[in-house]
């Protein structure tokens, strides 16, 4: 860090600028300073270091290159093509020219032409790591593990200490289900870098989606072993637990989680779920209550607690949590379907109607979203807008349940020719529910009779 905050040609560079002077630097130091630039992703800067060094050594073709960089990442490639033919000639045994080259065909979509670039620019012998990378993430982009796999296991042999391509050699051995091979390969790697954070990490993943958990505990513990304070790696250790019914080892872990953490709402979360999988219900309501003094918006913690308040016979309670976190969370379908639930049970119709306006809007091809919000209509007496609501239902699902609705609309509207029809509808398409129909609407129990007759008579 020390280079970001005590470079003397950049703060010398800098002041120039800002004092409109005019100093001399060699095209080394200049590249010096557009390099600081550009690793800090400031392409303005990096951008007037360009424009001064062409202006101090208009031949510089270190830093026409570095123009050609900065063109690149400022997806200006008609621009860049040009550079590229002026610099052509000249340039194709520097490095630096034949990556920017590459990269310019990558980001036209031409993967190939970037890989044979690529390539040529290996023969130089210089920065095989990352030509290693950018050819395998090509092969990547033309949906080639085989080869990406080559690539990424090359570079990680120029640098065996290289994530990245330590990682995507995982994804590799995945993508062509080759699993026993992985696990090959990781130990080997394993068995020469010991304390690589990462191998072990990988480690414990090819395990965890395998389910072999216990042995995804191992890997998680070598690498606890070796850096503590891995936040991730006690979730995932506390999530084996969880998988295999663990669930006191599990709080254990995420305790010792909750020591490294400065956001611990997730945390206290995850720790009710595990007492609520124990049926520790009070244990599992303190946590969730201590996840919403961390953070009093966590909609999942708010509703976890009405879940319990519910099991625990606390209706009113489960209700309050259900509003706020659907509040919070207003897209949220099971939300919504559960507070129409609770509004329902407490008798609150009125309060339910929002939610199932929504459900029927969101989810139109769910019957019950329709069949629900009509007999709450219904139970409000809301005859009138119940028939808007089922003759759209209908039109989706031509089903008897909502025939028999319509039918008790109409005779509750008073208009029994509507009513008879639609009933006469309802008894035609299943007529074994007219049993309990009858109970429901009682209004509709004479004219079951009457259109049964009716059917009878035209028949015979």
């Amino acid at each position: 860090m020390e280079e970001y905050f005590g470079n003397e040609l950049v703060k010398k560079f800098e002041e120039m600028m800002e004092n409109n002077d005019e100093f001399y630097f060699d095209t080394e130091e200049l590249e010096d300073i557009i390099v600081y630039y550009l690793e800090l992703g400031d392409f303005n800067y990096a951008d007037n270091a360009v424009n001064y060094g062409l202006k101090l050594h208009p031949n510089s073709l270190d830093i026409k290159i570095k123009r050609l960089e900065i063109l690149l990442e400022w997806e200006e490639y008609n621009t860049a093509k040009e550079l590229i033919d002026e610099l052509k000639g000249a340039s194709m045994e520097n490095t630096d020219f034949l990556v920017c080259y590459a990269k310019y065909y990558s980001s036209l979509g031409n993967p190939r032409k970037s890989i044979d670039i690529c390539k040529k620019a290996l023969e130089l012998k210089e920065e095989e790591n990352f030509l290693h990378n950018f050819i395998a993430d090509e092969y990547v982009n033309l949906g080639d593990p085989f080869n990406a796999l080559k690539h990424y296991r090359k570079a990680l042999k120029e640098d065996p200490t290289d994530e990245y391509s330590l990682e995507n050699c995982m994804i590799c051995f995945s993508d062509l289900n080759k699993s026993e091979e992985a696990i090959a390969f990781l130990n080997e790697y394993l068995d020469e870098f010991a304390y690589s954070e990462t191998a072990w990490f990988e480690y414990g993943q090819f395990y965890f989606n395998r389910k072999n958990f216990e042995e995804a505990i191992k890997g998680y513990d070598y690498l606890l072993a070796i850096n503590s304070s891995s936040v991730g790696v006690y979730a995932n250790k506390a999530a084996c637990y969880e998988a295999l019914g663990q669930y006191q080892k599990a709080v254990s872990v995420y305790e010792e989680m909750l020591e490294l953490e400065y956001t611990k709402a997730f945390t206290f979360y995850k720790i009710g779920l595990c007492y609520k999988a124990q049926k520790q219900s009070i244990m599992a309501l303190n946590a969730f209550q201590k996840s919403l003094r961390e953070d009093p918006q966590f909609y999942l913690a708010m509703m976890e607690q009405s879940y319990l308040y519910e099991e625990m016979g606390g209706m009113k309670e489960a209700l309050h949590f259900a509003k706020e976190a659907t509040h919070l969370n207003d897209s949220n379908l099971d939300y919504q379907k559960r507070l129409a639930f609770l509004f329902i049970d407490s008798g609150k119709f009125e309060e339910s109607l929002a939610c199932l306006k929504k459900l029927v809007e969101a989810e139109p091809s769910r019957f019950y979203n329709w069949y629900a919000y009509s007999e709450v209509l219904m139970l409000l007496g809301e005859y009138e807008e119940a028939v808007t609501i089922l003759d759209k239902a209908i039109k989706v699902h031509d089903r008897a349940e909502l025939y028999y609705q319509l039918s008790n609309c109409y005779f509750n509207l008073k208009r029994p020719e509507n009513g008879a029809e639609s009933l006469q509808k309802a008894l035609s398409i299943d007529p074994s529910l007219a049993t309990d129909m009858q109970k429901k609407y009682p209004f509709i129990k004479d004219e079951v009779k009457k259109v049964k007759a009716k059917v009878k008579k035209k028949n015979s």
